[in-house]
């Protein structure tokens, strides 16, 4: 589900600074190569044992993520549901609960990179 109007579309900020901001939110920088970077939250729904993922898909305007100056541009947020083995799906409801977080955590970002 891609989430809309997050405020963060289209944000910038240098490689290190988002580092940052988001290590401070609980989100891991996973999949990352010369130009992209991905950063994502695992939230956890302990009542039917569920994982959400949410990610922040982002692309570098300006140098190469092996460079902490690099200007990182976000393009998209979304958040799916893990399932098994290493997969992500993307089209299931996402419970209440989970939303809430995610949507706190994106608002608490953007503050972050304001």
């Amino acid at each position: 589900m891609i989430i809309e109007n997050s405020g963060l579309e289209g944000k910038t900020s240098d490689l290190a600074h988002l580092d940052e901001s988001t290590h401070k939110l609980g989100f891991v920088r996973w999949q990352w190569e010369y130009y992209r970077a991905t950063y994502d939250l695992k939230l956890e729904d302990r009542s039917n044992q569920a994982e959400y993922f949410l990610r922040i898909n982002t692309r570098a305007i300006e140098g190469r993520l092996e460079s902490p100056h690099a200007v990182l541009q976000i393009e998209s947020v979304y958040i799916g549901r893990a399932t098994f083995p290493h997969g992500m799906e993307y089209e299931s409801p996402i419970p209440k609960p989970i939303l809430n977080t995610a949507t706190q955590r994106l608002q608490d970002l953007k503050a972050l990179l304001d």
